[in-house]
Formats: C-alpha cells, structure tokens, sequence
C-alpha cells in the first residue's frame, strides 16, 4: 500500500534526483539501529538456498548493478530480501558519465532508458564502501572500463578492478555490454572476448594463489545479439573456463514503445520492453552452453510470471532492476516466496 503512493509522488520529479534523494536516504536508515525492523517482513521469508557459480545464494533474487554504482546502501537493499547484492558498475577512476539528462521513464511500458555512462567515484571509493558495510552476504562487483580509455587498452581497466575488487566480492562481473561507453560492445566478440577472458582468467589463477581464495567471474552480455554471436560468445565463455553469464543488459531496440514519451531518448531500455528478448537470449544460451557454465537471468522481471519464465528458459539465478522500481521491495518478497 505504502510504495504505490510513494511511487507517484516520487514519479513527479525527475528520474536521477530521485534516484540520488532514494540512495541518500537509504544510506541513512541503514546506519540506524532500526533497520531490521524497518524491513521486518524479510523475518518471514523462506529459506531457498541455490548454489551457482559454486556460492549458495539464500534465495535466487538479486539486485542488479547500476542501482547502488558505488556501493552506498548494501546493508538496506539486503535488508529488503535479496539474496545477492551487486554492485557497480565501477571504473579504475571516478568520473561522471555523460552530459544530464540521462535517465528517464517510460511509464506507460514500464520501462526505463539510461545513457548514465558509468558514473561512478572510482574503485578505491567503492572497496571502501564495502569495507564500511561489513555485508556477509553474496556481494557481486560490476566493473568496466573508463570512457577515456581506448577500446584495444580496455582489458588493463578490468585487470586493474579485478585485482582490487578480489577479495572484497564473492563474484566479479565483467561488463561489456553496455551499450553507454563508446565502443564497449566491440569486446562481445571474436578475439577482443579471446583476448580480454583470456588475460582475466590468467589474472584470477594468480589472485587465487595469492589469497587462497577463489572468487568466480562472470561476464554480463547484451539482449541485441544475433543467434551465432550468442553462440561464439558461448564457446569463448566455456573455452576460457568463465564461471557465469549474466544476460542480459540493456537494449538498443525500441519496436515496443514506439510514439510513447521519451522513446527516441538515446541509450538503454530496460524494463518490461526487454522482458522477451532477454529471456530468448537466455534460452539459446542455454541450449548453446549445455549446461557447461550457469546463467543468471536479469531483464524485464516484474512478477512471478516472467521470473519462471526466466528459469524455464534456462537461468539459475535472477536479478531485479526496473522492476523494483516500479514495483517496490513487495516484488522481492512475492518473488522469494512464490517461485
């Protein structure tokens, strides 16, 4: 009853202070002793373990990257019932993504575009954050490259965040999809995948004698793949021996809300309008994986519906982005329940 009403007046005033207000005032509550009241309902939550990647994950809903890009509200968005947090997506050094306005709605299709450019304040801001949280709960980390660094140097980016972000996550997410940064998709295929899984799994091999301690990698792909891109995308990701595939990120497609409000804003649609595609991708990644590496399904869930969906189609684990924001922290809670 709450959210609905919140959401309207919240829905009156422009997508990124909003967005900016909510992460500020979760940063705020979470360091009140009265957080596990505020979110009580989670008491009542069923245990449902599922183990992917090799980590058990107390229930299979997750919070997508880009909500909490920092790090900032770990402990209030785990206060809400989800099984894993990521966070990011972080880049070696701050920046502050592309020019304003960024960030809108399509609310008639419940949908959201961004063209955010990984705004961040860098990794070291991000560790920090973590380190302050004290979260004992699966933790992602989302990293990419920074806008500035030339597309055939951007391995060294994820190189360089991988090695900070090690210890501090219980899984890595490399993000080359998003369609945001310049040319970032270019490292979806052929030998610039090759090159960049393979110097990462070199990298892990060398982390994991260091702190004895071995952290999964996964790698977040887009929804606008063909059917043989997803399926070499498939043999590089089982060739180089990656422990997951996070799809999908964001679309570039707009068939489904042509002539509504903020439809030919440049940039990702997420949200319902990707809710199919995503899960096609999912399923013929699936069938192309046989099983070899799991999926983790992420577009357009906003019900109990299209989160089996999901699952039927192939994934293990899920995540929530557009979908909580139009629906609240109710949809974690019905979801873990239900499915």
């Amino acid at each position: 009853m709450f959210y609905p009403l919140l959401r309207k007046i919240l829905f009156t005033q422009d997508a990124e202070k909003v967005h900016e207000y909510t992460l500020k005032g979760l940063s705020h509550i979470q360091r009140l002793p009265i957080l596990p009241y505020f979110y009580s309902p989670i008491r009542e939550l069923p245990k449902k373990p599922i183990t992917c990647m090799g980590i058990t994950f107390p229930n299979p809903i997750g919070l997508a990257a880009g909500l909490d890009k920092n790090g900032e509200c770990i402990q209030a968005f785990a206060a809400m019932g989800f099984g894993s947090i990521e966070i990011g997506t972080v880049t070696p050094r701050a920046q502050e993504g592309n020019p304003k306005p960024r960030l809108f709605r399509v609310r008639p299709a419940e949908g959201i575009i961004n063209r955010m450019g990984f705004n961040n304040h860098g990794i070291d801001n991000l560790i920090e954050n973590v380190k302050i949280s004290d979260f004992k709960g699966v933790l992602g980390i989302n990293i990419g490259k920074n806008k500035d660094t030339p597309v055939e140097n951007g391995k060294d980016d994820y190189l360089h965040c991988l090695k900070k972000a090690y210890v501090h996550a219980s899984y890595i997410t490399v993000n080359i999809s998003s369609p945001n940064t310049p040319d970032l998709r270019t490292l979806q295929y052929g030998d610039a995948l090759d090159d960049l899984l393979s110097a990462l799994k070199l990298e892990q091999a060398s982390l994991v004698n260091e702190h004895k301690k071995y952290v999964p990698i996964a790698v977040k792909i887009a929804p606008d793949l063909s059917l043989d891109e997803i399926h070499q995308i498939a043999d590089s990701l089982v060739r180089h021996q990656i422990d997951g595939v996070i799809a999908t990120n964001t679309t570039l497609d707009r068939s489904l809300i042509q002539g509504l409000e903020h439809s030919t804003e440049q940039g990702g649609l997420s949200g319902r309008p990707v809710q199919l595609s995503s899960t096609e991708v999912i399923r013929t990644l699936n069938k192309a994986l046989s099983g070899k590496l799991p999926i983790i399904g992420v577009g357009g869930i906003d019900s109990l519906v299209s989160a089996r969906e999901k699952l039927q189609a192939g994934a293990s684990v899920l995540q929530l982005y557009s979908g909580f924001i139009y629906k609240g922290p109710k949809l974690v809670r019905e979801l873990v329940k239900s499915i």
